[in-house]
């Protein structure tokens, strides 16, 4: 393994994995996949997007392990991210006759791995799968932990399933190639991780915050390991979300009423939403007396240092009111015998889970928030 790679295990019982992070995994991937393989060949998919800038060195890196590679390539966005391309991965996988034993790599950002996952968790009822995110925001978040899943008409992620994978490799070489939005799209569930559970880390990103933008090497490793860290962590004491997993979700009730209400479409991405969302969970909990009053501002002068989204100004005329938000937020996946959960804050670090919010406050937030 290269020097400069760090890896954070996933002690899963029966099924465990590795994350690797540094640069140059995809020279590599070949030698780090063999150890996994049946026989010498993996199926991989991706989209247009990935394909162009990245395919080529995946599949050197498979090649010079002696890998051989078959290559699906899916139209890039959150629309593939449905029944359509989930019916054409299955087939496509079950044409190329791929067995439980073989691997299937999901090769791109959180869309291409949530539903390559979850073609891999219903096919033959389960094969296995390497992530390889080629964004941050797959890197840290959604390649980790095992959720796969599709978008349908009333919602995002309501058709999935737990699907963990063999093994993620996340090169943060690949970064380079990502717009300043959509990279700082991504920081936003790095912000996440250090706002429900370890302020230490979010004094850390105030201070590196510009360095890790800008494309330091350290600092962007660091910053992927201790988001891996964090969330495998809660993965291994709460991997069906039974508990304590659900403060994963901070930021995520305001974010996903926010993306379905500007149709999942580029006015909105799904870590600017959760990067609003959290701004919006630290100011209703110091609404209701939870946190100190100034963490709301610290929290949105950092994302505010960093460029990033941290209101709901220039969403304009693509959102309802304040009750069509709040019955958005009630789609969501956190719903517990038709009460809404809440991930809101005691302070910086320390999130926790309730479903005792009053409606009022909520609709008295979001209608303050949508006045700007």
């Amino acid at each position: 393994m290269n020097e400069s790679t760090v890896r954070v295990s996933v002690p899963l019982p029966g099924r465990a994995y590795d994350i690797l992070i540094g640069e140059g995994l995809l020279a590599e991937a070949g030698r780090h996949l063999a150890p996994l393989l049946r026989r010498p060949r993996v199926a991989v998919i991706t989209d247009e997007t990935v394909s162009a800038l990245h395919w080529p060195a995946l599949q050197a890196g498979l090649a010079a392990a002696g890998v051989a590679s078959d290559v699906l390539v899916l139209p890039p966005g959150e629309g593939t991210k449905g029944w359509p391309a989930l019916e054409r991965c299955c087939d496509w996988l079950l044409e190329r006759r791929v067995e439980r034993g073989d691997l299937v790599l999901a090769f791109g950002g959180g869309v291409v791995g949530d539903l390559v996952g979850f073609a891999a968790a219903i096919l033959r009822r389960g094969v296995r799968f390497v992530q390889v995110p080629t964004t941050l925001l797959a890197q840290v978040d959604s390649s980790v932990g095992g959720k796969t899943g599709i978008n349908t008409a009333q919602g995002k992620n309501l058709i999935g399933a737990f699907h963990q994978p063999a093994m993620v490799l996340a090169d943060i070489g690949l970064l380079d190639s990502l717009p300043p939005r959509a990279f700082l799209s991504g920081y936003g569930e790095v912000v996440k991780y250090g706002l429900l559970g370890d302020a230490g880390f979010f004094d850390w990103l105030e201070a590196e915050g510009p360095a890790i933008a800008a494309g330091e090497r350290v600092a962007r490793r660091e910053a992927v390991r201790r988001s891996c860290e964090m969330k495998a962590g809660i993965v291994l004491r709460d991997e069906t979300e039974q508990g304590e997993r659900a403060l994963l979700n901070l930021g995520h009730t305001f974010g996903h009423a926010l993306e379905a209400a500007t149709g999942y479409s580029d006015l909105l991405l799904h870590g600017e939403g959760v990067a609003i969302g959290c701004a919006l969970a630290f100011a209703l909990s110091a609404r209701l007396g939870l946190c100190p009053q100034e963490d709301p501002g610290r929290v949105a002068a950092h994302l505010a240092a960093m460029g990033m989204r941290r209101d709901l100004s220039g969403l304009g005329e693509a959102l309802p009111g304040p009750e069509g938000l709040l019955g958005l937020m009630g789609q969501d996946k956190k719903v517990v015998d038709g009460q809404l959960r809440f991930v809101l804050a005691r302070g910086i670090g320390q999130a926790f889970v309730t479903p005792e919010v009053p409606r009022a406050a909520v609709l008295a937030l979001l209608e303050e928030a949508l006045a700007g």
